[in-house]
């Protein structure tokens, strides 16, 4: 089994750090794996995109063109993304700034207002954790708990305050997936 997955969205809302997390997780499983990131030179308020391949086998090649599932943040990374998943692959939306619903009917579909989640949760800055979990809701490729104990090896000293809040972000993203999931061609 081979997992690629995408996570897209501007500097500053985590994307990196969401895909180093899973990355961790994965190889703390005892899975293979990558991590690839790309942004634009600006950083924070630029664009931002990371590639990450779990897998079971050695992984042939850490480039990405077709992602089974991606994790969009914004309008640009929907409308970049959105024809590139794999038909029956998984499209996970933050609906409170994709500005449009997903178009295509193959794939599946987690749209959740992830930044007023975080919000809620006390700080605009768990969006990726809350969209994170949800992808871990309808592709369970490592469980919460993997992901939660990454997190715990991973969070920057500076940010480790907010580690409550992280595991309570993912807990919530994967509760409000069972709500915002919407299955290929029912639409």
């Amino acid at each position: 089994m081979q997992v690629e997955i995408v996570i897209a969205g501007f500097g500053g809302q985590g994307i990196l750090f969401a895909g180093q997390v899973l990355a961790h997780a994965a190889m703390e499983a005892g899975k293979n794996v990558t991590w690839f990131p790309s942004y634009g030179p600006e950083m924070r308020g630029g664009t931002a995109n990371c590639t990450v391949i779990i897998s079971d086998e050695e992984i042939g090649s850490p480039l990405v063109r077709h992602p089974r599932a991606a994790i969009v943040m914004n309008r640009p990374s929907l409308d970049k993304y959105e024809p590139l998943v794999q038909p029956g692959g998984l499209l996970v939306v933050n609906a409170s700034m994709a500005g449009r619903s997903v178009e295509r009917t193959d794939v599946e579909v987690v749209a959740l207002p992830a930044s007023e989640i975080a919000e809620a949760l006390g700080d605009r800055r768990l969006a990726n954790m809350v969209m994170v979990g949800a992808l871990l809701a309808r592709l369970p490729v490592l469980s919460l708990e993997q992901v939660e104990g990454a997190l715990q090896e991973r969070m920057p000293v500076r940010h480790r305050h907010l580690m409550e809040r992280n595991i309570l972000a993912l807990r919530e993203g994967a509760r409000a997936a069972q709500i915002a999931f919407v299955p290929a061609v029912s639409r």
